[in-house]
């Protein structure tokens, strides 16, 4: 069965998905979106999902036009459509079709993709024996220039440092921010255990704030652990008993090896995977 793609209130078939090439998202990275995970056909916190699409559209004044419930209902119709159960949700909102130009005004109409399909974002040796990652080079978008919780379509900061990684044979970056400070990772967020407490940078750091983040948090603390926000140097990260980094992609993978330092006995701590056995069960409940 082809896959079907949801433009602007109309099912595609893919080959015929498209929109214009004047597209503002595709000019200029004008827009925002969201990756989600459906599990048993239903969509795994889909309302923080579509309450962060919104918060990122009202701060580039880009106005979606749909409600929330009709977002939600139009996910779940091109899920069933596609009669995906377990699967990954790709939900879109250019700014639509305009002039050459940056001027948004120029651009009546947002266009609505909403793409469902599958997504192996790592091997499964990954979440049973860790992944190595280095740091890049490439620090995250200053604060000031570009809010780091706006989800939006110009990712090329990270693609910059993922290429950094993929040419050092590692699948995942590490990014730091213009203080030198622990961010985040080109896909992911990062944690620690550190004296048995397990810690995330700060929102303050330049990192989006993840859905899957906010879950472990909560996981954490209600199984006894203490969770802080904290600023984290690399040292803090090389010197951790357990790292493991969080997504909706990605879940919960564990890390074993920073720019080449082992991190704990080198194998995926018992926190780490504590953490994923119940977020196993939460994303199945």
């Amino acid at each position: 069965m082809a896959l079907k793609v949801f433009i602007n209130g109309t099912l595609y078939n893919k080959e015929d998905a498209k929109v214009s090439v004047y597209d503002h998202g595709f000019l200029y990275g004008d827009g925002v979106f969201e990756g989600m995970r459906s599990y048993g056909g239903s969509v795994f916190r889909m309302k923080e999902h579509l309450d962060r699409l919104w918060e990122s559209a009202e701060k580039i004044q880009l106005e979606i036009p749909m409600s929330k419930e009709q977002m939600a209902d139009s996910v779940n119709a091109t899920l069933a459509a596609n009669e995906i159960e377990d699967g990954y949700i790709r939900l879109v909102v250019s700014r639509g079709e305009g002039t050459l130009g940056l001027d948004p005004n120029k651009c009546p109409t947002p266009n609505i993709i909403i793409i469902t399909d599958f997504i192996t974002l790592y091997p499964d040796e990954f979440y049973q024996n860790g992944l190595e990652i280095i740091t890049a080079k490439t620090i995250r978008n200053h604060p000031g220039a570009l809010d780091p919780r706006i989800k939006s379509l110009n990712y090329l900061n990270n693609i910059l440092a993922k290429i950094e990684g993929l040419a050092a044979g590692c699948v995942e970056t590490l990014m730091l921010n213009h203080q030198g400070e622990v961010a985040e990772c080109t896909g992911d967020n990062i944690f620690i255990v550190q004296d048995g407490r397990l810690l995330t940078p700060p929102v303050e750091a330049g990192v989006l704030e993840g859905i899957t983040r906010g879950a472990v948090m909560e996981l954490a603390a209600e199984d006894g652990v203490e969770v802080v926000e904290a600023t984290m140097s690399l040292e803090d990260v090389y010197a951790a008993e357990e790292v493991f980094l969080t997504g909706s992609a990605a879940e919960i993978v564990p890390v074993i090896k920073v720019d080449g330092n082992q991190i704990g006995n080198g194998t995926p701590g018992l926190l780490t995977r504590r953490i994923a056995d119940l977020y196993s069960q939460l994303r199945t409940s």
